[in-house]
C-alpha cells in the first residue's frame, strides 16, 4: 500500500540471497496484483512459481499488466475451488514447498487446505502472523491471529502464540516479547480474553509454551508504550517493547491490522503457520512487494527451519 521499500523489506529481502527458492503453488492468480508479487517474487529468486487457476485469466491478467508467464508452468483448472483443490493436491505429493493466495477468498482456500484428507494439518492449530513495520515503532511488530482463527479458545491461543514465537525465533530476531492485549490489563471475569491472558502466562511459566516472554493482559498502550506503563505503574518485561500482539479474536485484530495499513499506511508480510507446509496468505488488496515480502519470510522459514 506504501509507495516505498522500507528498511524492514530490503533487510528480510537480503536474508534470502543464496537460498534455494520455494516451490510455491499460486491459487488462482487472475488478478494483476497476484501475477505481479508472483513474478517479482520469482525474478527475485525468492520462490519458483506453479500457477494454479483458469489458464485464459491467468493469461488476460499476465497481459493487462505486461507480465510474460511463457517462462512458468501453468496448471490450467477451472475455477478457484479447483485452484485450491490442485494446489493442496501439489503440496500433499511434495510437489510444492507452499501455497500462496492469489485472487481467492481466503476461507475457500483454507476449506481446502484443512481437510482430514489434504494430509496439510498437524497436531497445532493453524494460525496467521502478519510482520508489519512501524513508523513510530523501532522494531516490526509481529501481530496474531487476525485472519484465520475467529473466537479462539485458550488451546488455540496457545498454539497461535507459539506459532509466533516459532516465526520469531526462525527469522533470526532472538527471544521474543510477547504482549497478550485486551481493553484492559486487569483481570476481570467481565472480559474472558483477560482470563486467557493470565492463563497463558502461567503456561509458559510452565513450559507449555517456549522460548517466549509474555505479559497480559495488556491494554495496547501498555503492549508498545514504555510511557503509558510508567503512568499507569505497571513493570513488565514486555510493556512498552512488545514483538509480538496476541489479540484475543479475529475481529479486534482483523480491525487492528486495517486500521494500521490504511491509516498509518505501515509496510506488512503475512503467513499461515502451523500446517506442514506456509501459506502465504496476503489481503487480496496487498501490493506486489508485501507478497513479495510474504514469499521472502516463507522461503526464511522452511529453509531456517529445516538446517535445525
Amino acid at each position: 500500500m506504501a509507495g516505498f521499500m522500507s528498511d524492514w523489506y530490503k533487510k528480510i529481502f537480503k536474508k534470502t540471497r543464496g537460498l534455494a527458492p520455494l516451490v510455491t503453488a499460486i491459487v488462482h492468480p487472475v488478478g494483476e496484483e497476484s501475477i505481479l508479487g508472483a513474478v517479482s517474487a520469482a525474478q527475485a529468486k525468492i520462490i519458483d512459481p506453479i500457477f494454479v487457476g483458469p489458464k485464459h485469466r491467468i493469461l488476460k491478467a499476465a497481459k493487462k499488466c505486461r507480465v510474460d508467464l511463457s517462462n512458468y508452468q501453468i496448471v490450467d483448472v477451472m475455477h478457484s475451488q479447483a485452484a485450491a483443490e490442485t494446489a493442496v493436491k501439489l503440496a500433499q505429493t511434495a510437489q510444492v514447498e507452499a501455497l500462496m493466495k492469489g485472487e481467492i477468498h481466503t476461507d475457500e482456500l483454507m476449506h481446502e487446505v484443512v481437510k482430514k484428507e489434504s494430509c496439510l494439518r498437524t497436531a497445532r492449530r493453524m494460525s496467521h502472523v502478519f510482520v508489519l513495520e512501524m513508523p513510530y515503532y523501532p522494531k516490526p511488530i509481529f501481530l496474531t491471529d487476525a485472519a484465520i482463527n475467529i473466537f479462539p479458545d485458550l488451546f488455540c491461543k496457545k498454539d497461535i502464540v507459539q506459532n509466533a514465537i516459532d516465526l520469531f525465533v526462525t527469522l533470526g530476531y532472538g527471544i521474543p516479547k510477547v504482549a497478550i492485549v485486551s481493553a484492559t490489563e486487569e483481570v476481570t471475569k467481565a472480559i474472558p480474553s483477560t482470563l486467557d491472558a493470565t492463563a497463558l502466562c502461567k503456561m509458559a511459566d510452565r513450559g507449555q509454551i517456549k522460548h517466549g516472554i509474555l505479559d497480559g493482559p495488556l491494554a495496547f498502550d501498555l503492549a508498545i508504550s514504555a510511557e503509558s506503563a510508567k503512568i499507569k505503574g505497571i513493570k513488565s518485561a514486555v510493556a512498552g517493547k512488545a514483538d509480538i500482539i496476541v489479540v484475543p479474536d479475529i475481529e479486534s485484530g482483523n480491525m487492528l491490522y486495517k486500521q494500521m495499513a490504511f491509516l498509518d499506511r505501515v509496510e506488512s508480510a503475512g503467513i499461515v503457520l502451523g500446517a506442514t507446509i506456509p501459506i502465504v496468505l496476503t489481503s487480496r488488496a496487498s501490493d506486489p512487494n508485501s507478497r513479495k515480502a510474504s514469499c521472502a519470510i516463507a522461503l526464511l522459514y522452511v529453509r531456517r527451519k529445516k538446517i535445525k
